[in-house]
């Protein structure tokens, strides 16, 4: 069970371990942490499923490692586990590909010797994903592990970190490569970017209705306060129905107002003019995607009709309630908008489509649960297709007719 001072999943360094079974993958891991993290067998195949551990690791801080079947499992059930682990792959900030000096190395076809994992590899490049070769099992044949280390400088231009993680040689280097192909400025965005600064006051208005959980706050909503008062701002906390009792209370109007976007227009018609105006989802937009192309998107919104067909995709996997924003709420609202025949698809979780080009407009949630790296790959993947995409409270500014007056980071 999370603690509260754990950093969310989402917002930690996804380092994605990918390799042929039985390179070593898992064995890797367990000695970059010093733990039992994985499961250690001769048997090849040991890992099936992307298995996902959040570690604190230093110095490269709080990470969430990701040990991911061999990409050549032949199994029967080898190809769904392939696609587990390209999804994998869309959340990875740094990829590690890892090889067998066991694997014999062969003078006839020394291209394809290494031919999975430059696919592989030309993959993440595609991602801009930073990438990492390792070479494990040195202590079994130190030759052999030089001569994979050449071929792959030779066809990728790119230096291999050669390692034994049984005997835990090599894990240094490993580590100091690590740090070096970290993301620039990996973490150090804000969620309210520079909208804010110390000394500012602050207004939250956070329904507490029936989507809200009982007992505690989402989790945008505590990311948000915590950043806040990181930043010295002063910060005070309504629920809507209150909104109107505390402005009058104020010694000076808020220099911001963040509000769930449901309660956008009310919002708005009562802040005071000199406060500016933001929500949660339109933060995380900007923290977790790409806002200015989430503007973009919105005014497909405008050219709707009757037959088009919307695709709202939400990341977690919430059950659904009465009056749900994504289920209910936005859908009413298109369809108000567009014609009561329009085509609304849900998806939630992982569950988004290879296939877009259906759809006339893709409609996100905050993306909250997921990190920004995975985010960003169904962006370029709409944006390759041409399917416009905008974000939850994007959206339901834009169909408040106020989007043009939000503060945006």
């Amino acid at each position: 069970m999370a603690t509260l001072n754990e950093t969310p999943s989402a917002n930690r360094l996804h380092i994605g371990i990918y390799g042929k079974t039985n390179s070593g993958k898992s064995s890797l891991i367990n000695a970059l942490t010093n733990q039992e993290v994985s499961i250690v067998a001769d048997v090849a195949g040991t890992t099936t499923d992307p298995v996902y551990k959040p570690m604190e690791i230093h110095p490269l801080g709080a990470c969430v490692l990701i040990d991911t079947a061999g990409f050549d499992d032949t199994s029967e059930l080898g190809t769904r586990r392939v696609e587990k682990t390209k999804l994998a792959a869309e959340k990875t900030d740094i990829a590690v590909i890892v090889l067998s000096a066991e694997e014999a190395v062969t003078c006839a076809d020394e291209q394809g010797q290494i031919q999975d994992e430059l696919k592989w590899y030309r993959f993440f490049r595609e991602k801009h994903t930073p990438v990492l070769f390792v070479i494990n099992k040195a202590d079994q044949d130190e030759e052999n592990a030089a001569r994979l280390a050449e071929m792959i400088y030779e066809e990728a231009k790119e230096d291999a970190v050669i390692i034994s993680a049984k005997k835990h040689t090599g894990i240094k280097e490993f580590k100091t490569t690590l740090i070096r192909l970290m993301p620039e400025n990996f973490g150090a965005e804000y969620i309210t970017g520079n909208l804010v600064e110390e000394d500012d006051l602050v207004l939250l208005v956070m329904p507490q209705d029936i989507q809200a959980p009982k007992g505690r706050l989402i989790l945008p909503q505590v990311q948000t306060i915590r950043e806040l008062l990181d930043k010295k701002c002063l910060v005070m906390s309504v629920t809507t129905d209150k909104f109107l009792t505390v402005l009058p209370l104020l010694a000076r109007a808020p220099k911001l107002i963040i509000t769930d976007s449901q309660v956008f227009g009310y919002v708005y018609e009562n802040k005071p003019k000199e406060s500016m105006l933001t929500s949660f989802s339109v933060l995380f937009a900007a923290y977790k995607g790409d806002l200015p192309y989430y503007v973009q998107g919105a005014k497909a919104i405008d050219s709707l009709t009757p037959d088009s067909k919307v695709l709202i995709a939400e990341c977690c996997t919430h059950a659904p309630l009465k009056e749900d924003i994504g289920r209910v709420k936005i859908p009413r609202m298109l369809k108000k908008c567009a014609g009561e025949t329009l085509t609304v698809d849900i998806v939630s979780g992982t569950d988004f489509p290879q296939d877009l080009s259906g759809y006339d407009l893709i409609i996100q949630c905050g993306a909250c649960m997921f990190n920004r790296k995975y985010v960003l790959s169904r962006i370029d993947r709409a944006k390759k297709q041409q399917v416009p995409m905008t974000n939850y409270g994007v959206t339901i500014a834009h169909l408040t007719g106020i989007l043009d007056n939000i503060s945006m980071p």
